[in-house]
């Protein structure tokens, strides 16, 4: 039975430096009883603060980087390199550091595809999901998803996880990825994992910060309805951390 806890902390400054040592901490975890790890990634303010934290943190060297296998929750349907890209924010938080280093294998690091012509890239949202779905099921037992050990997710002021926002088809889009257009956040454009892959991580953690998500933090922890609080559906198998900052976590009754 999955359980929900939520953890406040005093601004988000904290918040991302809390949220690094956790998730170090969590990788330290499962490495001492299996391996590999695999984790999926966000975007965000925050999410990429955490990814930064964690690269100026001495429990980094602790982890054993070569049985870590990195996703991404989405992506911004964008050029390969683009500094909106959540791949190439996470590459100069971290991942580049890493891989520069020889300890994070380039071949862990499962972006989703970009926008453009060449091999590894797509024409098209739909294309760069199906894409995505495919190298997912190659990394799982079960032809579904890799056994998420930690998914992380921001969410938005207007309730969104991932690039599912309120009332768009997304939401109940099939399958384990979904292209996404008419998204009301630029750019239109986007790839996203849906809450059927979402729900197959062992832990999902929801990181927010700022007094604009306060309202909809609220709602989602008071189970409001999927359509109109997306968040309310990032659910971990196992457990649920909602790591908020006392700003977010400002509207709670």
């Amino acid at each position: 039975m999955s359980t929900r806890l939520v953890v406040v902390h005093p601004d988000a400054a904290v918040l991302a430096e809390a949220a690094a040592a956790r998730l170090l901490t969590r990788l330290l975890d499962v490495q001492s009883v299996r391996s590999p790890a695999h984790v999926v990634l966000t975007g965000g303010t925050v999410g990429i603060r955490t990814l930064a934290a964690a690269a100026a943190s001495p429990l980094r060297s602790a982890v054993d980087w070569s049985g870590v296998h990195l996703w991404w929750g989405d992506e911004r349907f964008l050029p390969a390199g683009d500094p909106d890209r959540n791949e190439t924010q996470a590459r100069e938080a971290l991942l580049d550091d890493l891989v520069a280093a020889g300890a994070l294998p380039e071949e862990n690091i499962h972006r989703m595809p970009a926008r453009g012509d060449a091999p590894s890239e797509a024409a098209t949202p739909e294309e760069a999901a199906a894409a995505y779905a495919d190298e997912l099921a190659e990394h799982s037992e079960d032809g579904t998803t890799p056994h998420f050990d930690v998914l992380l997710l921001g969410m938005g002021p207007d309730g969104h996880v991932a690039s599912l926002f309120p009332e768009h088809h997304a939401l109940e889009a099939p399958g384990y990825t979904v292209g996404v257009h008419g998204s009301p956040k630029p750019p239109p454009e986007r790839v996203s994992l849906t809450f059927a892959a979402i729900g197959q991580a062992d832990e999902v953690w929801v990181v927010a910060a700022g007094s604009e998500k306060a309202e909809q933090a609220a709602a989602a922890l008071a189970d409001g309805p999927v359509t109109q609080v997306p968040a309310v559906r990032a659910v971990g198998r196992h457990r649920t951390l909602w790591l908020v900052d006392a700003a977010a976590a400002s509207a709670r009754g």
